[in-house]
Formats: structure tokens, C-alpha cells, sequence
């Protein structure tokens, strides 16, 4: 195992083990366990986990039925000790963040869940769907890891120090991270009890997932003041993303573009958090076009030829649950940023417009692949998974990837491994290359849709997003930790860490050995 030992009269404060999110960027879960006596226990050592995410793509070890065998569970996805792990505490609920959390459960762990206010609402919505969709159809399996999930939840607001149960020396906060509503990075201030006189603490900070900043509808994260140890995510390590405005401007011109030959524009996209961001993004769109139709202004500059398909275009999300995550975006709209109140003040709703369209049952779903094959109707559909790994969005591309007029835009990360990268790698306009086939539910599909890529959606900070994060921070850290991302991206924050904080340990987690 990977760990962090800082020694302190002697003996070691802390230790931080990594359990996911070390050799890629899924299955994020580490442990912070300190040394000392505690509150609940007799224990020399007393841990907390910061996450519990499931592994995807080549990350993934495989997959376990959920039963009553918790015994088979724990090996299989729980394979650490959970001896003295008394608390988890959750950045976000992203599935590679929180999907081993029922395992987690059925292997016995009973301690308090942190998290934060919004993400206490959101959980128990991707645990139900996660089950349902990946583990188990059984009812009363599912209403009972809930009715344990949610009995466990400790909802607690940002910018406010927390006890943790148990422990007698550290304490923890939750900070506005920005990536998906209720994100949070975390901080932990560590009590070091040699020191109890002058309340001596060694500060570490968990990032989550940091999110880009002007990114709609979420404040922006801020550096916290103080950092001695910072343990910081680097999917975009070696990567620069477009402005807001320009990746809005290209999301326009690849949905016209596409349309001049008909043809459907598939869109995957996480659940939460990038559906309601392109609903967002495609709310504007369309508002700038319909104010200058009013305005008798469309000029080139505004309105593109081809602005005139937004007229009779369906926007089709066809996720049940990207719905309901929407419906939970609009009822927690007070955390939104100033520009999208300011929006809903002026009668507009990003987040439900008139060309709006959501797909419930199955059965619609069917009806809508099928009718989209055989028409051609233009229409953009967004729908899960994010890295076309399962999901609603499976169907469209078994459809629809053999058609030619089909466009399909990508807007997050893409995981070694996952049909959504070998998408992006063997598209048909890639250059130089003939063109590819993905493998979707054992079945060998063409590529003759057009593959387009806009990192600047991506609901992850860049390379200077992550080093003005590290940089910003007060008290300048004595230690970072560069965890979640591929090696290239890790080496390349390392290196960037190095150059602008000369007097840092830079290290990059490694998992078990």
C-alpha cells in the first residue's frame, strides 16, 4: 500500500493508503488513518475513508452480484482491512466516487457518511440507479442498502468545521470544489497530541474533484488558506481547456453542422452534472438566436446559416435518471451561482426550455432509437453513460454509429478502456485512418459517424486550473500527493508542481504493492 507517514516526536501523525484512483482515474478512495488514542476506541489507529468509487473501464476488476454473502463482497470489491476505518466522508456522488459504497455496507461498515447538504439529497438517487442498473433487480435488496445508506448520511454545510465521530484529534470541513452540485473538496486538521499546549495541527486537504472555473450554473473552487499536505486529482494534468465562450460557439457550429445532411447528434453524458450543464449551455444558445430574431440582427457574427434548424430542433434527454438529478438542480437552485440566478429572476429556465424533451420508460426509448434510424430526424440527444459504458446512450450508438449523417460529440473524459475511447480513437474523420469499429454488448459496431471532442465541457479543472489551485493556497504546502489521472497527465503536474513550488515534496500516488 501507498502511505504518507510525517513523524512527530517520534511517531507518525498520519498515514494516507490509496484503495482506487492511483493507476487512472476511477475508483477513487483513499484512507486517511491516524495514530493516536480516540474517542470510541482502544485502537493505536483510527481511520477515516475519503470516498468509495467503483472502477471503470481497464480499471475494472470485475463486477460482484449483490447478495447476502457480504464475505464474497468484501473480497471481491472491499479489498482492505476496514478494521479501524470509523467514518467515510464523500466529496461528491460521481459513480467512481461513491458506486463501492453498497459493497462497503454489506462488508460491514456501520460508521457516519459526511457529506455535504446537496450531495446528502443526491446520493441515495445514483446509489438506487447504480444498483439497478449494474448489480441487482431484487426490490428489497435495494430499499435495504437505501434505508442503511440514508441512516448513516450526515448532511453538513460548507465553510464549517465538523467533529468526526470517534475521533479525538481531527476535525474536517467541506469546501465549495465546483465540479458538480454539492462537490466539495475537503480538509482535515489534524491535532497532533504532542502539541495539545499550543494546538499544534498538520492540515491536510483532500481534492475530490476540482471543477473548471466560469463553468455554468457552480461557483468557482478556491485555494484553501492552508494546506500542509494536499492529496489533489490530475485528470487534466498535461491539458489546457477552451474558453466557456468559444466551446459554447463550437457546440453550436458542430449541432448546425451536423444538421445539413439530417442526421441525429448523440451526446453522452453523465447523469449529473453535464447533462444539466449542456442544458445550460444549449438554453443560451438558443436564447441569443431568439433575441436576435426579435432584434432583426442576425448577422453571421450572431446567427449562423444554419442557425435556422434551432428552430424545430428536439433537445432529447432520454435518462430517467438525468431527469430527476435535473429536477433536484432546479430545487437546489440557491446554490447556483450568480449568473444563473440572475437568469431564473428574468423569467428564463435553463434548465427546462420549450424544446426540451425527457424520455421515461423504456419502452420510449425504444421507440425513439428506432425512429430516429429510420428518419433521420434531426435531433440532439444527451444521455448516459459518460463514457458510453452502459446506459440509454448503448442503443443510440448500436443504432446510429453506422450512419454516416450521425454526429456524436464528446464533452468529458474518456477512460483507457471504455467504448467511449475507442469512439474517439477510431471515428470515422480521424485523420489518416480508416475507418473503426467499437465493441457494444459483445456486437461489433462500424464507425461512420463523424467524432467530435470539446474538452473545454469537461466538469474537470485543467493544468493551470490545478497549479493555481496548488499555488493559491496561503501557507504553501509542505507535501502534495497527485492522485487520479493517467501517468502522463500525473508526470506532467508533477513536473509543473516542482518548477512553481521549488521547496514542496511532489510525489505521485502509487496503489498497492
Amino acid at each position: 500500500m501507498s502511505l504518507n507517514k510525517l513523524e512527530n516526536s517520534g511517531n507518525a501523525l498520519f498515514e494516507i493508503l490509496h484503495h482506487g484512483a492511483v493507476n487512472g482515474v476511477t475508483g477513487s478512495c483513499h484512507q486517511l488513518k491516524l495514530a493516536g488514542k480516540h474517542l470510541d476506541s482502544d485502537s493505536s489507529s483510527y481511520s477515516v475513508l475519503i470516498d468509495c468509487g467503483l472502477f471503470q473501464g481497464d480499471e475494472k476488476e470485475g463486477s460482484s452480484a449483490l447478495d447476502d454473502d457480504s464475505s464474497e463482497l468484501a473480497q471481491k470489491q472491499i479489498d482492505f482491512s476496514l478494521e479501524g476505518i470509523g467514518a467515510l466522508v464523500v466529496t461528491h456522488c460521481h459513480i467512481d466516487h461513491v458506486g463501492r459504497i453498497p459493497y462497503l455496507l454489506a462488508a460491514g461498515f456501520n460508521g457516519p457518511i459526511y457529506t455535504t447538504q446537496a450531495t446528502a439529497h443526491l446520493l441515495p438517487l445514483v446509489i438506487e440507479d447504480a444498483l439497478k442498473v449494474g448489480v441487482t433487480r431484487n426490490q428489497r435488496l435495494i430499499r435495504s442498502v437505501l434505508n442503511k445508506l440514508k441512516a448513516l448520511i450526515k448532511p453538513m454545510p460548507y465553510d464549517q468545521w465538523f467533529d468526526l465521530d470517534g475521533m479525538s484529534n481531527c476535525k474536517a470541513r467541506f469546501q465549495v470544489a465546483g465540479h458538480i452540485l454539492g462537490s466539495a473538496y475537503v480538509e482535515f486538521d489534524i491535532l497532533d497530541a504532542s502539541h495539545v499546549k499550543n494546538k499544534g495541527s498538520h492540515r491536510v486537504v483532500f481534492s475530490g474533484d476540482l471543477g473548471a472555473p466560469h463553468s455554468p450554473l457552480l461557483s468557482e473552487p478556491k485555494s484553501p488558506v492552508r494546506a500542509d499536505t494536499l492529496v489533489i486529482e490530475s485528470t487534466y494534468g498535461d491539458k489546457l481547456h477552451e474558453s466557456r465562450e468559444h466551446r459554447r460557439q463550437r457546440l453550436k457550429q458542430a449541432i448546425e453542422r451536423s444538421f445539413e445532411d439530417g442526421g441525429t447528434v448523440l451526446i453522452p453524458a453523465f447523469s449529473i452534472g453535464r447533462t444539466q450543464e449542456l442544458l445550460y449551455e444549449i438554453e443560451e444558445i438558443i436564447h441569443v438566436i431568439e433575441s436576435a430574431k426579435k432584434l432583426n440582427k442576425l448577422d453571421e457574427n450572431t446567427v449562423s446559416k444554419g442557425a435556422t434548424v434551432w428552430d424545430h430542433l428536439d433537445i432529447i434527454v432520454d435518462s430517467p435518471l438525468a431527469a430527476k438529478f435535473t429536477q433536484s438542480y432546479r430545487e437546489l437552485k440557491d446554490l447556483w451561482d450568480a449568473e444563473a440566478r440572475e437568469k431564473v429572476h428574468s423569467g428564463r429556465h435553463p434548465l427546462a426550455f420549450e424544446s426540451m424533451l425527457t424520455i421515461d420508460s423504456h419502452q420510449s426509448h425504444l421507440d425513439t432509437v428506432e425512429y430516429l434510424r429510420k428518419t433521420g430526424r434531426p435531433a440532439v440527444v444527451i444521455a448516459a453513460s459518460g463514457m458510453c459504458a452502459g446506459g440509454r446512450m448503448q442503443n443510440y450508438l448500436k443504432a446510429l454509429l453506422p450512419d454516416k449523417r450521425t454526429d456524436v460529440i464528446f464533452v468529458g473524459y474518456q477512460a483507457k478502456g471504455t467504448p467511449g475511447r475507442d469512439i474517439q480513437r477510431y471515428g470515422a474523420n480521424v485523420a489518416g485512418k480508416p475507418n473503426g469499429y467499437v465493441v457494444l454488448d459483445g456486437e461489433r459496431i462500424t464507425i461512420n459517424a463523424q467524432v467530435h471532442t470539446l474538452s473545454g465541457y469537461s466538469a474537470h479543472a485543467d493544468q493551470q486550473d490545478l497549479l493555481n489551485f496548488a499555488t493559491g493556497i496561503d501557507q504553501a504546502p509542505q507535501h502534495i500527493r497527485i492522485v487520479h489521472g493517467d501517468d502522463q497527465a500525473k508526470q506532467a503536474l508533477q513536473k509543473l508542481y516542482r518548477e512553481y513550488l521549488p521547496d514542496c515534496d511532489v510525489v505521485i500516488g502509487v496503489g498497492e504493492e
